[in-house]
């Protein structure tokens, strides 16, 4: 049994490419930008909302609940009436920042 979320993340995966493996974890629509915006702080799902724009609540709540499977975010129930929860990043979900950053870097240095 795995023992940790990193662990449990890559048990998950069965490529055999390191950066496939990765890729899946933290690849795909929207999770990066979730673990940007999360980066400062936790957020209630509605803010995180405002902060993606083009992503549906439906999508964000999808990602969000692979991303809480996958150990890069936690989610707190703040008040039960009316329900508001806030999302925040891992120590596994804050390990991938630095990757994020090289990638926000590498696209602004060729406008892409």
């Amino acid at each position: 049994m795995p023992t940790n979320a990193t662990e449990t993340a890559t048990k998950r995966c069965r490529e055999p490419c390191p950066i496939e493996r990765g890729m899946r974890i933290i690849g795909g629509k929207w999770k990066g930008s979730i673990l940007w915006q999360l980066k400062n702080g936790p957020v209630r799902f509605n803010e995180l909302a405002r902060q993606l724009g083009g992503a549906s609540k439906k999508m964000i709540n999808a990602r969000l609940k692979e991303m809480e499977q996958m150990g890069l975010v936690t989610r707190t129930v703040v008040s039960e009436r009316p329900i508001a929860v806030t999302y925040a990043i891992t120590a596994l979900g804050r390990s991938a920042l630095g990757v994020l950053q090289e990638l926000k870097t590498w696209a602004e240095a060729h406008g892409i």
